[in-house]
């Protein structure tokens, strides 16, 4: 890409500067009574007020003297919150202080997997309900069965859709329930399998079982549109307003088992998300067509993934490659060469990428740069390259921090040996995301709550992280902005909202949803 075409933040402005704008801004808007300020606007503007007087001052001294009172109520006004919330942090229980976190606005969600981002209960009701999804029937292993025409690793709730099953033979077919007519035990454990809710399950589980498990659920093109809005519902109602989904547009199926080409299956998710139900959550999403590294075919998928972007440009935003980096069949100058080729036909592609999400030290961060990735996700040994963090600090890519993912994954085992505080109180550009949150059994306001709890993080580093993930979006330019107006706005409604002697009760009135990772780690039912 260009630079003008690269996806970088709108400014250079710093966190504690954009904090100091949203105030100037309402400042400047805020209705105001005239007085001797508006009486010089006037006179200067040819037009005599009622207190008219001779008056020789410049307007670029008035404008000068406006930012710096702008600037001085706005520090004032931040910092009477940051102080706030140091209160709230102190004094509230974790009950409490989870309330706070889920209202308040939460902005984009960078690093977000479609499919590994469902709730399960949720993907429970649309795949039993032919309503939902199409009119189709799935079924789920259950049994480990002795058949001759069995091949492969024996795995429970391996799902596959009624046109497969009906393929099968009886011995075969003996081997899986229908998946509406599974006991209540087994609904249970059919949903538990698809996420890591026990000590030690690790990544293991969640490459190599998980994903394979959800099989023909995740490539059912009605399943995949309805936990679309279903997501989008469950995010909305914590407060994130922009998430930009990772998928590949390809091999989907309708259920008859015939294939739906991304050409078609684009045009359905974006009559999907024009739908009132989906509009109503208040949520914006633009995609990312994401490849997997590893695959024999890794670089004719990527040229692909740039001509599908660049033809679909109203939903499509960029570019992201997904899959083990412990397989070194995927490492990034392995796709060097196709990358530069693509650049050469294509602008204004963004490119995320999957980097630092080993156990080892190794070069991947900084060949993913030279990718020309603006966007890193996870990031987990930038501290094992001092160059690289030097070369970060001057603001070339952002950091996609999936702090619950890399816990649970054993990526780090412990929050004291995070990359997260280092990095954001570095000057590296970073922001919270949940990477696959239905697997984890999470949300983002457990990210939220983990920084906190963990790195204390003060409330303007919070509300930066927020702003940050919309700035370095692969949002159109409209778009963005209007998402940073309105996160600035919503801001500054719930920090006048909070801002009280009577927080508790304000936080009390909260009514959160949480899942299985909140009351393991906090305790927290409600």
């Amino acid at each position: 890409m260009t630079p003008a075409n690269r996806s970088t933040p709108d400014s250079a402005r710093t966190h504690d500067l954009g904090q100091v704008n949203h105030t100037f801004q309402s400042v400047i808007t805020r209705p105001r009574r005239p007085d001797a300020l508006d009486q010089t606007f006037q006179e200067r503007a040819g037009r005599p007020s009622p207190r008219s007087r001779p008056h020789r001052g410049h307007p670029m001294i008035f404008s000068l003297l406006l930012c710096l009172l702008a600037g001085v109520v706005g520090r004032a006004q931040a910092e009477g919150f940051d102080a706030r919330f140091e209160e709230i942090k102190s004094s509230a229980s974790p009950a409490d202080l989870y309330r706070f976190l889920y209202a308040m606005p939460k902005a984009g969600d960078l690093h977000h997997h479609a499919g590994g981002s469902w709730r399960m209960e949720d993907l429970y009701t649309v795949a039993t309900n032919k309503l939902l999804n199409g009119g189709n029937r799935f079924y789920t292993r259950v049994r480990a069965g002795t058949c001759p025409e069995d091949d492969g690793k024996w795995r429970r709730f391996t799902t596959v859709a009624e046109f497969t099953f009906k393929g099968l033979s009886a011995c075969q077919q003996a081997e899986y329930a229908p998946l509406d007519q599974l006991s209540a035990r087994q609904r249970a454990e059919f949903m538990d399998s698809l996420r890591l809710d026990r000590a030690g399950e690790g990544r293991t589980e969640f490459f190599e079982e998980i994903w394979p498990r959800l099989g023909a659920l995740g490539r059912s093109v009605e399943v995949f549109l309805e936990m679309t809005v279903e997501t989008m519902k469950r995010y909305g109602a914590e407060g994130v307003r922009y998430l930009e989904p990772q998928t590949i547009p390809m091999g989907f199926v309708l259920s008859d088992g015939s294939s739906v080409d991304p050409e078609d299956f684009h045009r359905r998710l974006a009559a999907r998300l024009q739908q009132p139900d989906a509009k109503a959550t208040g949520v914006d999403m633009r995609w990312q067509v994401v490849v997997l590294r590893f695959t024999p075919v890794a670089e004719k998928h990527v040229e692909m993934a740039y001509d599908y972007v660049s033809r679909h440009r109203d939903l499509w935003v960029g570019i992201n490659m997904a899959g083990r980096e412990d397989d070194d069949k995927g490492h990034p100058r392995r796709f060097l060469e196709v990358y530069r080729r693509m650049r050469l036909k294509h602008s204004g592609v963004g490119l995320a990428i999957h980097a630092g999400e080993v156990d080892e030290a190794n070069p991947h961060m900084r060949d993913t740069l030279l990718l020309g990735a603006t966007r890193l996700g996870h990031g987990n040994n930038v501290l094992t390259d001092d160059d690289l963090m030097l070369h970060l600090r001057s603001k070339v890519a952002f950091i996609e921090i999936n702090l619950v993912s890399n816990l649970l994954l054993e990526y780090v085992p412990d929050y004291s040996k995070h990359h997260f505080a280092e990095m954001l109180r570095t000057g590296i550009p970073c922001g919270l995301s949940t990477d696959d949150s239905g697997m984890w059994d999470s949300n983002m306001t457990d990210e939220y709550m983990t920084a906190v709890k963990e790195f204390n993080l003060t409330w303007a580093e919070l509300i930066g992280c927020g702003r940050s993930s919309l700035e370095w979006s692969f949002a159109e330019p409209a778009l963005k902005k209007q998402m940073l107006e309105a996160y600035d706005r919503d801001v500054r409604k719930f920090e006048d909202r909070m801002n009280t002697n009577d927080w508790k009760d304000r936080v009390g009135s909260v009514k959160p949803v949480s899942y299985g990772f909140a009351r393991r780690r906090w305790n927290l039912t409600w």
